[in-house]
């Protein structure tokens, strides 16, 4: 056994926590591959989403949740990480390469963190408002730090707006067959390995209690008793719009849910509103800062005691290739 790098396990471990990483239509996109010691992480192309996200600026973003899913993971391990992020250039596959020390020291907010990544979910139905007693959002500056990716809380008198845009997306795409192809094949049935099951989306009628989100085919969820959803809602933005800044964007994500799943919220990450030019132009105009929004997301208060069902994952052999380190002579 070499103390200088994690045994195999050890990765697999973290890799199916990442795997727990929340993605576009659940569709997983990410690969990793662990040889000599280094972890190195690639977008599985196969699984982009052509309809929906046609750029892969969203496979980028869900890759990046993963990557910080799997240092929050891999910390409560005692492993810290060098990330070395495109290593091959921003137009590669090749998101990240990791390479192991064995010198972090675990806080309990670190396992706070393992918590949240075992019980975070997507809610899509309507939530109650944040109290006083909730951390979030007031917290964020202090919770995403120097990062690159700008948090902004968007008041209530943003939400006519967020509706109108949502409604300009569905009827954009009222028509487009490949688009809802694309979204029936990820949702609405049982797939043991991704896409969302009908126990994760909401009936027609909670569906409608949301006037800011996406419209998926009628789950079977239906216990909210919120007749209106008092969400409030946070973009996501970067100054531009390349693949580093996706990847950036996908770890800001992967901590804010991670960070509000600790403080007892319900969390549901919105991207429709920024797959069209039109919808993505009106959130712009919400952000006093400008730049590009990539990602919104509800946060309120989950109003039943009954949680969604969690939607499936992979397993963990599918997502991981492992080299074996040869014999020393």
């Amino acid at each position: 056994m070499d103390a200088t790098v994690p045994d195999v396990n050890v990765v697999r471990i973290a890799v199916d926590l990442a795997g727990r990483a929340p993605s576009v239509h659940n569709s997983q996109p990410w690969h990793w591959t662990y040889s000599n010691g280094r972890l190195d992480l690639h977008t599985e192309r196969a699984r982009l989403l052509p309809e929906a996200d046609p750029s892969g600026r969203q496979l980028v973003i869900s890759c990046g949740a993963a990557l910080h899913h799997l240092e929050a993971a891999l910390t409560t391990l005692r492993w810290a990480t060098d990330v070395e992020r495109f290593p091959d250039g921003t137009n590669s596959d090749h998101l990240a390469t990791l390479r192991f020390h064995r010198d972090a020291h675990p806080a309990a907010h670190d396992f706070d963190l393992l918590a949240a990544i075992r019980h975070r979910h997507s809610d899509r139905r309507p939530f109650g408002p944040i109290g006083a007693g909730h951390r979030l959002p007031s917290a964020l500056p202090d919770v995403v730090g120097g990062r690159a990716v700008r948090v902004t809380v968007l008041s209530a008198d943003a939400r006519p707006t967020l509706a109108a845009a949502t409604r300009l997306t569905a009827s954009a795409r009222r028509y487009d067959a490949a688009y809802h192809a694309e979204l029936y094949w990820w949702t609405g049935h049982f797939d043991p390995t991704g896409g969302i099951p009908p126990e994760a989306l909401a009936t027609a009628e909670n569906r409608s209690h949301v006037d800011i989100g996406r419209g998926f085919p009628d789950g079977l969820d239906d216990d909210s008793v919120e007749e209106t959803d008092k969400s409030t809602v946070l973009v996501l933005s970067t100054d531009a719009d390349h693949r580093p800044d996706w990847l950036q964007v996908g770890e800001t994500l992967s901590l804010v849910l991670l960070e509000a799943t600790i403080d007892g919220l319900a969390t549901c990450p919105l991207t429709h509103l920024t797959e069209l030019r039109q919808s993505r132009d009106m959130v712009r105009e919400l952000i006093p800062e400008g730049g590009f929004p990539q990602v919104l997301i509800r946060v309120g208060v989950a109003t039943s005691e009954r949680v969604p069902r969690q939607t499936p994952r992979r397993p963990t052999g599918s997502a991981l290739s492992v080299t074996p380190r040869p014999l020393r002579p």
